[in-house]
């Protein structure tokens, strides 16, 4: 017997990610996992190595994907007897997207950008890190353009500077309400993770192009007032709103939220994804 369209969209609107490949350990489960203590594990968090999840209560929470992360620097510091620097090289290039155009040049000293803008907005380096949810030799590490930033913490630091990712990027608005390919201005954020601007004039929306290579992804959760916008054009994506619900995306999939949910993104997939995404107000 045919299902109804009630029975459709339900079972459609169910389609989560199954609790046993996602389910989240705590830093003391992670840790007798791993066979390190608790305390080793938040030295590699202080490192910048890694980014736990929050949750509301302010516990650190560890993903599948973070756990391989945190099994994979275990080994590079036991078997390989790499130190901090050499194991951070090491996950650098094994998160490093293949054949990833170049960054214009105009767009890299990221680092001292920040720290002018913390300084303007006269904040100490431990406050503007307290503000951002980072630790203090991480934001240190970033402003010197030793350390990158993921998505999720250009967002909160943007937030705690008053301004929008885009902004700290110097993207130059658009007047015209036509953009051609050739006009676009672009963001590489953090490993994996560009963004195509499609509308950097309009006042009231923000429309991107963004390319998530496999793995990569937002590498934590964050939220700001608005609406957010998604339709999936290629490859997979995963949504958690709230660390409560998560959604998988596939080609073709719209996807609305009110971005006052945290949220946080991640590809799973073996291809790289593709998804117009649009915030109303331009927040990000």
């Amino acid at each position: 017997m045919p299902r109804s369209a009630a029975s459709r969209g339900a079972a459609r609107a169910e389609r989560r990610v199954p609790p046993p490949r996602h389910g989240f350990l705590t830093v003391g489960q992670t840790a007798r996992i791993l066979g390190v203590s608790p305390s080793t594990i938040r030295l590699w968090e202080s490192e910048g190595l890694i980014a736990p999840i929050r949750s509301s209560g302010r516990y650190r929470l560890y993903s599948p994907e973070l756990l391989s992360v945190l099994k994979r620097i275990k080994y590079l510091r036991e078997v390989q007897r790499l130190n901090m620097p050499g194991i951070r090289r090491e996950l650098g290039r094994a998160a490093r997207p293949p054949a990833r155009p170049p960054v214009p040049r105009g767009d890299r000293p990221l680092g001292p950008r920040l720290r002018r803008m913390r300084e303007r907005k006269g904040l100490a380096l431990a406050e503007a890190a307290r503000r951002a949810d980072v630790s203090t030799g991480f934001l240190s590490a970033v402003e010197r353009s030793k350390a990158n930033a993921s998505v999720a913490t250009l967002q909160k630091l943007a937030t705690t500077y008053g301004t929008t990712v885009a902004q700290l990027f110097h993207t130059a608005r658009h007047e015209g309400r036509l953009v051609s390919p050739s006009d676009r201005r672009v963001m590489h954020v953090g490993p994996g993770v560009r963004m195509e601007l499609l509308s950097t004039g309009a006042p009231m929306l923000q429309s991107m192009i963004f390319r998530v290579a496999p793995l990569a992804g937002s590498d934590g959760s964050y939220s700001h007032q608005g609406e957010e916008f998604i339709h999936m054009l290629a490859g997979t994506l995963e949504i958690w709103l709230d660390e409560l619900q998560c959604y998988v995306l596939q080609p073709g999939d719209s996807f609305w939220f009110e971005s006052t949910h945290g949220h946080r993104w991640f590809n799973p997939g073996e291809s790289e994804a593709v998804l117009i995404w649009i915030n109303t107000p331009p927040t990000f």
